[in-house]
């Protein structure tokens, strides 16, 4: 009987099994966005049990469940669905977007992620989509016009130059103004390590171009204090936060491995080409000469301008019409260059066309960049294990000869669940860079003014009827440059091209490792082991032969050095998160952190060389030591408390507490506290939110911060130097002098507070969305160098006086013009700034101080004036405001410190529009910068030289409106050289000095995705073909028309110098196609 019934019941649980089975099932499918975009990442799960699993990067899911059962289907920004299960074993969701978008994530400071509406201050965020497949490899650059507040400028054209990033305009006119980096958690150092100053040279990459912008996942921008007071002193001109493919490894990612390539071919080349007249050519007054200038005879016989006026073209001298002698033929003896004739293959007869030629515009060549990235990320099927590999390469030709960026980039990143409390995660970054130019330094409308070259010092002014292309540019016995000049006194830029240059080679590591561990639900502890270094090798050499800058650049030098950059960052910290009731809420962070910085220089500097073209050391007649060396430790403690009430009222406090090594230890320490508040109306007031009004918040926060000085300016220095001096026996004598600064032991930080205000909200169901920002940030305690009497023994010294107020606003406007998931989509996104930072004080003793260039001409910080002030030479006046005009019929000049212009925007603006319909996308972003003056020796140059379209009118005279010396109006006529060249060129600064407003067409994309149903049976997951192009347009209308000056350049370095053009190059225009795949 037993027995029976043990076998009833076993064939009654079988048959149970059976059942059970017979209803589990297992259920695939897709989840998409309204567009049918897939939804990678989307968690799908059984209700009421721990069943799920998340969607692969093509939107796929795969999971068991049974019928009646109902499955969740949810995703970050998007409404979530439920679906019951029923007989069909697929189940495509399409989420729609979350019109209120409550549960916007955001990485705010140490990595620190919180809801977008707790947020007391203003952060803009900037997705991969407006980052990979772009044709500069320099995330800078890649960045302009996306963020509100954030000024970027380039340096030049170059490909791999200097880029200045500033957020929120100035803080300080004595020290540096550059936000912080941010890579993954971890300190990244962004240098602009220039190889001079902009006077002698300032050729250098800045160093975040080490990043691959298409490895970037994600940026936040942090803009205030009270945003970025966690980083202490180092977040003081706001933050720049990464975060990379592979520092995403294991935020929700696949199961599968997935492969991502982006492959990219642009064409480089110059955006600001002048337009040039070709009516004239070289000479003075329609006289022809071998001379700098363009104002000759015509280029017609006919005339009392024309060439057949003149003996050396009109066949006296050379002996046949319309030509003349080959300025190689008639030059100086002394030259060397009759000499060598022969060996150039020249006769001594020869004769050359008097003709326009196009030197410039062929001198230029179109460059070639190609871009290639491959992704590779993947989950083990659990997802306790995550990784993700990245490798770029960048080959940027520029459109200069002679330019040329290279990049190779890897890196490693991955995520590993230990245990059930400890997890761990890292990232591990290779980047090799080489950056190649030829020399760019300081140009005047002649030669360079400083101890170096430039390439584009002596380009823009070439006289038309110079062939320079097909002119020999290297004596062939003694290499050295030879022109058309007939003394020789102008460099050949195709032999500056040949035998000058200046190299960065660098190789770099940066990454991190973190360790975490969940003490309970509410509690963990993480330790974060950080590291940045990198090597850069430069060179810097001319061979002998050079005919600008110092005897000792023309006699050969060659500088090698290099550069070791370290950062050590360690972060330990314990993190909580609370419900304290039904209503209330708090998290919190406390944690302590180090930062060492190690900068250490070494080089030789070489000069006279002996043997042409043999760049090493041992060639050159003296070698001098390029030395060096700087290291500050900060060690810092930090808090932050978050409490929210009923997700409508956010209170955020927060402080750190610095240390640094630099600083006497009465001043080397100070607190940062910060405050901030958020609050949502629509969720409190429930007859505030509607159709009109769909989500609103206010918000307000308080930060404070400092600013250490750099280097070790609390001590007085000894300068040692064997080689000073050297004795009648030809032994070095040892000389041992006191450094030029005197210390000051009580020399304390720069101290700075912001008060910040902002209203955020989204209207007419969410179509219109709004994020305003008010800003009034306070600079006191400046840092600066003050002048001493020479009997001290010391020139100089740093001290603590003044006051700097900095106020801006911020608006972003959104708007979806049109939202159809399955036909034409169009939205619109503008940001637009307004920043001014004042003088208020600068101690009792001081009235004005000029930074940023010169002592006579530069950026002026005066008491009530902005920092973007420029002074320089102006027309003189009289007692009632009036020109002043000399006997000649030229302007006086008056060379004492003038205020000539103001380097700062009135405004900028950025209009960005995405226009979809269907497959096919098009969107293109343009920018607007409004007022703000420059000082441009480029447009002085093309002017004064007489090489612009709008010098070709020869008969014009002027007079120039103003008095003479005895009060009477002037009446004396001035030719069009004199005016150009002897007024605008040559004349005061003020006449150099032009508003710098500009449209600008910055990007402009047209991309096609291939349909689903064409790779279904192939291994592609998505095929993107997108054409491309940036910067193929600008208008700076306030400028000349044939001048097409591209007014965003940093013409004094990356510093604080704004609002001057010393003929630092041209700016570039890319355009070319990228290919997407996923696999």
């Amino acid at each position: 009987m037993k027995t029976k019934l043990n076998g009833i019941l076993t064939l009654a649980l079988v048959f149970a099994v059976q059942l059970l089975f017979a209803q589990e099932k297992t259920i695939s499918g897709t989840v998409s966005d309204g567009d049918g975009i897939p939804l990678p990442g989307a968690t799908v799960i059984v209700q009421g049990t721990t069943n799920g699993v998340s969607t692969d990067f093509d939107g796929n899911y795969t999971i068991f469940a049974n019928e009646g059962e109902t499955l969740s289907f949810s995703f970050i920004g998007y409404v979530a669905k439920t679906v019951v299960v029923g007989a069909s074993n697929t189940i495509n969701v399409t989420l729609e977007t979350d019109s209120q978008q409550l549960d916007e994530v955001i990485v705010t400071s140490l990595g620190i992620k919180r809801e977008k509406k707790a947020l007391g201050y203003a952060v803009s965020e900037v997705d991969q989509s407006q980052l990979e497949q772009r044709a500069d490899g320099d995330i800078g650059r890649v960045l302009a016009g996306k963020a509100s507040g954030v000024n970027i400028t380039n340096q030049s054209g170059l490909s791999g130059s200097g880029t200045s990033i500033m957020i929120r305009g100035m803080n300080s006119f004595s020290q540096g103004n550059q936000p912080l980096f941010i890579v993954d958690g971890i300190p990244f150092s962004t240098e602009t390590n220039n190889q001079g100053d902009f006077v002698d040279g300032n050729n250098g990459s800045s160093r975040f171009v080490d990043i691959d912008p298409n490895n970037i996942e994600s940026v936040s921008v942090l803009k205030g204090l009270a945003a970025s007071t966690l980083y202490g002193t180092q977040g003081r001109n706001g933050v720049i936060l990464i975060t990379t493919k592979a520092g995403k490894a294991g935020a929700g990612g696949p199961s599968k491995t997935e492969i991502t390539v982006n492959s990219s071919v642009f064409v480089n080349e110059m955006a600001s080409m002048p337009e040039y007249q070709n009516d004239y050519g070289g000479g003075f007054d329609q006289s022809f000469g071998w001379f700098f200038s363009n104002w000759g005879p015509a280029f017609r016989q006919e005339g009392v301008d024309g060439w057949g006026n003149q003996s050396a073209i009109n066949g006296t001298t050379s002996g046949q019409p319309g030509y003349l002698r080959h300025p190689f033929t008639t030059a100086s003896a002394s030259t060397g260059i009759p000499a060598v004739l022969d060996a150039l293959g020249i006769a001594s007869d020869a004769v050359v066309e008097w003709k326009p030629y196009k030197s410039v515009e062929n001198f230029f060549n179109k460059g070639q960049v190609t871009n290639h990235n491959l992704n590779i990320r993947g989950a083990s099927s659990d997802g306790a294990v995550s990784y993700n590999v990245n490798y770029g390469n960048l080959t940027d030709e520029g459109f200069t000869p002679g330019n040329k960026l290279s990049r190779n980039t890897l890196s490693f990143g991955g995520n590993a669940k230990l245990s059930n409390k400890f997890s761990v995660n890292g990232t591990l970054n290779y980047t090799g860079t080489k950056f190649r130019s030829p020399p760019v330094a300081a140009g005047y409308g002649s030669n360079v003014g400083g101890d170096g070259a430039s390439i584009f010092a002596n380009i823009f002014y070439t006289p038309r009827s110079v062939d320079l292309m097909g002119l020999p540019y290297q004596n062939p016995v003694t290499g050295e440059s030879i022109y058309y000049r007939q003394n020789n006194s102008i460099q050949n830029p195709l032999w500056t091209v040949a035998n000058a240059a200046t190299i960065q080679k660098v190789n770099r590591v940066f990454g991190g490792a973190s360790l975490n561990y969940e003490i309970s639900d509410n509690l963990n502890a993480s330790y974060r082991y950080g590291i940045d270094v990198y090597n850069e090798n430069n060179v810097n050499y001319s061979n002998k032969g050079g005919k600008t800058g110092s005897i000792s650049n023309q006699n050969g030098v060659y500088d090698t050095w290099n550069n070791v950059k370290t950062i050590f960052d360690h972060n330990l910290a314990i993190n909580g998160d609370y419900r304290l009731n039904d209503d209330m809420g708090l998290t919190f962070t406390l944690g302590a952190t180090s930062r060492s910085d190690t900068y250490d220089r070494n080089g030789v500097a070489s000069t006279g060389q002996q043997v042409f073209g043999v760049l090493r050391h041992f060639n050159f007649e003296l070698q001098d030591e390029i030395q060096y060396f700087e290291k500050r430790n900060i060690i810092g403690l930090y808090g932050q408390a978050a409490l929210d009430y009923k997700s409508m009222a956010y209170l955020t406090v927060a402080a750190r507490k610095d240390w640094v090594s630099n600083l006497a230890t009465e001043n080397n320490s100070i607190t940062y506290p910060s405050a901030s508040v958020s609050f949502i109306p629509t969720t409190m007031f429930d007859g505030l939110k509607s159709d009109m009004v769909n989500y609103l918040k206010v918000r307000a926060g308080y930060g404070t911060s400092a600013n250490f000085p750099s280097a070790y300016p609390i001590a007085s220095v000894l300068s040692l130097n064997t080689q000073s001096f050297q004795d009648q026996s030809g032994g070095m004598v040892i000389s041992n002098t006191s450094g030029s600064q005197l210390g000051n032991p009580n020399l304390k930080p720069e101290l700075i507070g912001e008060l910040e205000f902002g209203v955020e909200g989204r209207f007419f169901n969410s179509k219109l969305s709004a994020d305003i920002s008010v800003y009034n940030k306070t600079t006191k305690d400046l840092i600066i160098s003050r002048p001493l009497d020479p009997s001290t023994g010391y020139t100089s010294t740093q001290t603590n006086i003044g006051e700097i107020e900095n106020k801006g606003i911020e608006i972003d406007l959104g708007m979806d013009w049109f939202n159809n998931p399955n036909g034409l989509n169009w939205n619109t996104f503008v940001n637009w700034t307004t920043n001014e930072a004042i003088v208020v004080d600068l101690g009792q003793d001081t009235d004005e101080i000029v930074f940023g260039g010169f002592s006579n001409r530069g950026n002026l910080a005066r008491v009530g004036e902005n920092l973007g002030t420029i002074v320089g030479s102006a027309i003189a006046r009289d007692d009632n405001g009036n020109f002043l005009v000399n006997s000649q019929g030229s302007y006086v000049e008056d060379n004492g410190i003038n205020i000539i212009g103001d380097a700062n925007p009135d405004w900028m603006m950025n209009i960005s529009n995405t226009i979809s319909y269907k497959n096919l996308s098009m969107s293109f972003l343009v920018n607007h910068v409004h007022g703000g003056d420059i000082f441009t020796y480029t447009v002085a140059t093309l002017l004064g030289r007489g090489v612009l379209k709008e010098t070709a009118d020869r008969a014009n005279s002027f007079i120039l409106p103003g008095v003479q010396a005895d009060g009477t109006p002037n009446s004396v006529q001035i030719n069009n050289s004199t005016y150009y060249f002897s007024n605008v060129l040559y004349g005061p600064d003020e006449m150099l000095v032009y508003d710098a407003s500009v449209w600008r067409l910055a990007e402009v994309s047209l991309t096609y995705k291939l349909p689903k149903s064409l790779l279904d049976k192939t291994p592609f997951g998505s095929v993107d073909l997108t054409a491309s192009g940036f910067n193929l347009w600008y208008d700076a209308y306030n400028t000349p028309d044939g001048a097409n000056f591209d007014p965003n350049i940093a013409g004094t370095g990356i510093g604080n110098g704004r609002g001057f053009d010393y003929l630092n190059g041209p700016s570039a225009k890319r355009y070319g196609l990228s290919l997407k795949l996923t696999f």
